[in-house]
Parts: structure tokens; C-alpha cells; sequence
């Protein structure tokens, strides 16, 4: 038996192949969009991909199982509770498919979804009794597990989630302690509340070390998985809804969204209500930009904070380095952002002779910044970091809007003051800038290295719950440092 993992930083997920070497059989297990390895591995070892499975509706990604059955003629595979427009094959607790020494037993352990499944993998050359491996989906993660709030809707509430979860983890529970355990995600999904980072661990060791599989109350428990969860970015739910359903596969979607543009179709589509996406670093976008474009950089959580950002509605528009075009919209799809209609011929270069078209934002220190402020300068601090981030450390003085609500609270923010944004590295802030620019912010400032450099520089900060914003605006006097 061979069973391989695939895993993918950018989205914290984990994909599998596991395989026959004598019947030549191999089926696959929560396929990312770009299923080009799956296909690779499979030509390289003679292997025939002849079932996908989907431990459950992902939302934080477009699962590729209508690439892998539209590709290789693999015979999608759910629980039996899945809710699907394309025709698939239904499986329910304890049934069987095996070829070879290859034997996957169906879990039903729903709690994340109510669909979700996980696999018992056995190796019958080696033991028929004990499973080698459990593929468990978003159930259980390496430390965690999957949270029951996410996707809570009509007719299946987080409380009734939360509780199918307490029967899931008992059934886990009871699986040998050498059963390998390899979940669907790992550390930095939104899936769950504090995932490690490591991506596989063993039963034995899940009992001892994690929390959700201690012994328990079902209230203790329901307390412990529903609290202080992250937010949810609002593409989840897109997601969780497109992969129900039967859709184009990635392939012709790129074939449609790789048109080369020129400058002057970039705006005249930007004046029709297009969006323009930068994914060049943040330094390179503040440099020079086109008028009203939105910068999420490449090199960062660029498929979470796109998904956050944008519009799955509207035509969308890439503007790259000339470079990494077809990367930013092959990693759009994977989420399943297929309304890109085109990218910007020759990057910024196609501007060079057009500086009507083009904006900058000055990036400043944090030196400077606590200079400008200790000099009684009226700058407005806004940090856009999460409120926990904000409680744990601040500048004093700054006001916290989050990122993912800056469109809904940017009336806050004031015209008439220079506006010096900041979050924890860089990242976050390139993105809050390019959209106040975008809404009319005349003066406005990126603070390079975020609070990490405020720290580094070894300037003043507040420590945790000595200053709150809230919801408005602070009137605390911004030449204060201390």
C-alpha cells in the first residue's frame, strides 16, 4: 500500500493518494482544484484513479473531485448524508471499498458538517484488524478539532453540530493507539480554533495531548469548541455551497481568464465596475500602482485575504509583475473565484508612459512615526490587526478596526488627518491602505514592519487592556506614546 500526503501552506490543507502496487488502483482524498500531482504521481507509478473522495463540503477551498472525475474517470465519493447536484456514490457507516491489500471503512463522524466522513485506511498485507491510518477530514485535526460553528445553518443549528462532534470523537476514540492520524488541515486554518503544525500524529498520542478528546461533559465540551473561535472570512460559505454543486473544472475556467488586457481595457472594464487585484509584494505596489486597484500580495495568505476582499461577482482583473499572473489566477480558482476576465498586458510597465493612472502610498518607519507623533502631529494611528491582537499589545493612542470590517466602519476613519495604517508584519496594512486610497484618502501612510518593528525599535507600547477603541473613534491625544 502506498498512501501519500499532499500538502498545500497557502490554504493549510492536506490532500492524500493512497494506492494499490499490485492492482495498480488508486483513489484520492480531498483534492485541491489543481489536481496536476494527483495526475502525476498516478502516470508515474501506472496507477488508475478510480475514486475521489470528500470527507466533507470544504469551505475554505474548491475541492477538485469534478476535475479528477472529469480528468481521470475517478467515481466521486461522499458520506451519505451529502446533499450533492452531481451524481456521486453514497456511503454509510462501516461500508467497504478494497482492492488489492487495500481496504478504506467508512466513519460517519459528522459535528464539523453534518456529511463528514472520515476513512479507515487498512494495509491488509500487514493487519485486516488494525487500521494503518485514519484520514479524518476536519473531525479531528493534529491538536484540535474541526469547530461545529462554521456552517451552521436552517436546520442544523452549531449546538446540534457540537454535540454530533461528542459522538464523532468517541467513535475516534476507540481506535487503536498505533492508528496514524491524518487530518484534512493543519496550523493557520480558519476550520478550527489552534491546529498544530504538524500534519500527521497517531491515536495514542491525540488521546493524551488533545484537549477535545479528553474526558468530558458534553456541555464542557460544547463550551470548549464553540469559544473564542476565529472569524469566519465570508467566502466560506460561497465555497461550502459551490462544492455541492456541478460547475465548470478549473481548466476551462483558465482558459477563459488568461486574456492579456491593455491599459486602456483595464479601465475602461474598471470604469464598468471591474476590480483590479495588485498581488505584487507591498513595497512594489506602494512604489507605483494603478488608480483604485486593491493589493493582496502573492507572498502572503493571499487565497484568505482574496476571498475576504473581494467580489466572486464581479469581473475581476490581475495585476501582476508580468510573471505570476497565471499563479494569482490559478490560486483565485482554487477558492473558487472564477470571474477574473483578464490581467494587465506587461504589468506596471504598461503605465510607464500614463502617470495620470498611477497612485503611490508613502511607507514610513516606525522611528518616524513615533517621532511624528511625540512631536504633536494629528496622525491618526489605525491598527488593523484582530481585536485579540489589538488587547495583547498596542500603540497607545491607536484606534483597532480590524481589516476584515474596514469597509463597514471606514466612515470612522477621518479625511481631514493623515492616516498612518499598521498591523502585525506589513501585510495586512498594504491591503488597508490600497482600500482607503481606493475610497478617497488623500493621506495616507503604511508603517513599515507593522508592530514587530514598533517592538524591534524598542518604542513604547500599551500593554494588554489598559486601552480599548471599541467601536469609535479615540479621543485620546495621538502625541502621547508612553
Amino acid at each position: 500500500m502506498i498512501l501519500k500526503q499532499y500538502y498545500l501552506g497557502c490554504l493549510a490543507h492536506a490532500s492524500y493518494l493512497i494506492a494499490d502496487d499490485v492492482t495498480k488502483t488508486a483513489v484520492v482524498v480531498d483534492p485541491q482544484r489543481d489536481i496536476g500531482q494527483y495526475l502525476a504521481d498516478a502516470d508515474a507509478g501506472g496507477f488508475t484513479i478510480r475514486y475521489v473522495f470528500l470527507t466533507h463540503f470544504h469551505a475554505d477551498f474548491l475541492a477538485g473531485h469534478i476535475e479528477l472525475r472529469n480528468q481521470a474517470g475517478a467515481e466521486i465519493c461522499m458520506g451519505q448524508r451529502a446533499q450533492a447536484e452531481f451524481e456521486h456514490r453514497p456511503l454509510k457507516d462501516g461500508e467497504v471499498i478494497e482492492f488489492g491489500q487495500v481496504r478504506i471503512e467508512i466513519l460517519e463522524t459528522p459535528g464539523h458538517t453534518p456529511e463528514g466522513i472520515s476513512l479507515l485506511v487498512f494495509d491488509t498485507g500487514v493487519s485486516s484488524t488494525v487500521p494503518h491510518a485514519v484520514l479524518t477530514g476536519d473531525t479531528l485535526f493534529i491538536g484540535d478539532v474541526g469547530r461545529p460553528d462554521l456552517l451552521a445553518s436552517v436546520g442544523v443549528t452549531a449546538d446540534q453540530l457540537a454535540e454530533m462532534l461528542y459522538q464523532s470523537l468517541e467513535k475516534l476514540r476507540r481506535l487503536p493507539d498505533s492508528t496514524l492520524v491524518y487530518p484534512a488541515h493543519g496550523a493557520g486554518s480558519l476550520c478550527g480554533r489552534s491546529l498544530s503544525k504538524e500534519t500527521v500524529s497517531t491515536m495514542g498520542e491525540q488521546k493524551r495531548v488533545n484537549y477535545a478528546l479528553q474526558p468530558m461533559a458534553f456541555q464542557v465540551f460544547r463550551e470548549l469548541v464553540t469559544s473564542e473561535q476565529p472569524e469566519a472570512p465570508e467566502y466560506f460559505i460561497y465555497d461550502a455551497v459551490r462544492n455541492r454543486q456541478e460547475r465548470p473544472d478549473l481548466g476551462s475556467t483558465l482558459r477563459t481568464s488568461l486574456n492579456a488586457l491593455d491599459a486602456d481595457d483595464v479601465i475602461r472594464l474598471a470604469a464598468m465596475g471591474a476590480q483590479l487585484l495588485d498581488v505584487r509584494d507591498a513595497i512594489d505596489f506602494e512604489g507605483a500602482s494603478l488608480t483604485g486597484a486593491i493589493n493582496i500580495g502573492l507572498r502572503g495568505k493571499y487565497a484568505t485575504w482574496a476571498g475576504s476582499m473581494l467580489d466572486h461577482t464581479a469581473p475581476l482583473i490581475v495585476i501582476g509583475d508580468g510573471e505570476d499572473e497565471e499563479e494569482a489566477v490559478m490560486r483565485l480558482g482554487r477558492i473558487g473565484f472564477d470571474n477574473v476576465v483578464g490581467y494587465l498586458k506587461g504589468g506596471m510597465r504598461a503605465l510607464e508612459s500614463r502617470p495620470e493612472l498611477v497612485q503611490t502610498v508613502p511607507r514610513v518607519t516606525a522611528a518616524a512615526v513615533a517621532e511624528q507623533l511625540s512631536s504633536g502631529s494629528a496622525a491618526f494611528v489605525l491598527d488593523v490587526r484582530s481585536d485579540k491582537e489589538h488587547g495583547i499589545v498596542h500603540l497607545d493612542g491607536s484606534c483597532n478596526i480590524p481589516l476584515t470590517h474596514l469597509r463597514e466602519r471606514i466612515a470612522e476613519i477621518p479625511k481631514d488627518r493623515p492616516v498612518v495604517v499598521h498591523c502585525e508584519g506589513g501585510y495586512r496594512s498594504a491591503i488597508a491602505c490600497s482600500l482607503l486610497v481606493r475610497a478617497g484618502y488623500s493621506n495616507v501612510s503604511d508603517m513599515v514592519g507593522g508592530i514587530k518593528a514598533w517592538i524591534a525599535t524598542t518604542l513604547p507600547t500599551v500593554p494588554e487592556n489598559t486601552l480599548t477603541c471599541g467601536r469609535k473613534i479615540c479621543e485620546i491625544p495621538l502625541e502621547s506614546t508612553t
